[in-house]
């Protein structure tokens, strides 16, 4: 099985979008409004951050999540034990960050969220009744106002040849929100798991869009859109002394929005936020 792009701007895109999204929980769209340009920058801009000793005055607030988040507590995926190879910030419009960054991530953050809540219109208006029934609200109204949007910029350092055995960049995961917006990232590496169990090849031409969905999604939708599970592996055959840097904006409910019966967006974040060792 392959994931084929959906060309954002031609008729039927929203029915082969919505479609993909059920079949494999992950869609890519080329020809979207998110400027490569504005992209490529924010790559840029971030690569000199990260290789600079600047990151560490922005090192995160523990009980805000905002900030610098050095390798030393990069994440362990649930149900492995080596931690991800990766250092990341984490932007939100009332969070820290160096000044000279701001506009930059502030301009596409506000655009990929209104892409976002489009997509969440797309998805709404495809889903069948008995599973419309169960949205709260409309999907799109879920991340209006929403202050824990969150954008987080990624780098994958270059390999050393240290690195722990079994340690990959980032070990299979499933996202916590409702969907994510990933710019494809400037090396390849990503996949998502098949029905059948087998690892797919994300497509990560330049300037293809990548959403997948999130838990709260499934949850919100009586699991009828299946939350994913994805990796990104070492790079085998590429350069292994590039970077990598990727931006996924992690759409979240406001706390208060009722996803099922059993949770609100709150406390389905605070649950997966206990498993996964954050909080």
């Amino acid at each position: 099985m392959q994931l084929e792009a959906v060309d954002y701007q031609a008729p039927g895109a929203q029915e082969a979008f919505v479609e993909s999204l059920r079949e494999t929980g992950f869609g890519v769209l080329k020809n979207h409004p998110i400027s490569q340009a504005m992209v490529t920058g924010i790559y840029q801009s971030w690569q000199t951050f990260f290789d600079s000793e600047e990151k560490n005055n922005y090192v995160y607030n523990k009980g805000t999540q905002d900030g610098f988040f050095p390798q030393s507590v990069s994440e362990v995926a649930k149900g492995f034990t080596k931690k991800d190879i990766k250092e990341y910030f984490h932007f939100y419009p009332w969070g820290q960050c160096p000044q000279a960054l701001r506009p930059q991530l502030a301009e596409y953050y506000a655009k990929a969220n209104t892409l976002a809540e489009e997509l969440l219109g797309w998805i709404e208006k495809h889903s069948p009744a008995e599973v419309s029934k169960l949205y709260s609200q409309p999907l799109s109204n879920m991340i209006k106002d929403s202050d824990q949007t969150l954008l987080r910029v990624l780098h994958y350092p270059p390999f050393q040849g240290d690195e722990e055995p079994d340690a990959i960049r980032a070990a299979a995961h499933e996202d916590i929100n409702l969907i994510t917006i990933l710019p494809a990232a400037n090396e390849p590496g990503l996949q998502v798991k098949g029905k059948d169990g087998s690892w797919i090849d994300v497509p990560c031409d330049f300037g293809n869009l990548i959403v997948n969905i999130g838990d709260m999604l499934q949850e919100a939708s009586g699991h009828y859109f299946p939350s994913t599970t994805h990796r990104v592996i070492n790079p085998a055959g590429t350069d292994m002394t590039k970077s990598r840097i990727s931006l996924p904006l992690f759409l979240h409910p406001r706390p208060d929005v009722v996803l099922s019966e059993r949770h609100t967006a709150h406390s389905y974040l605070q649950e997966r936020l206990r498993e996964l060792g954050v909080i």
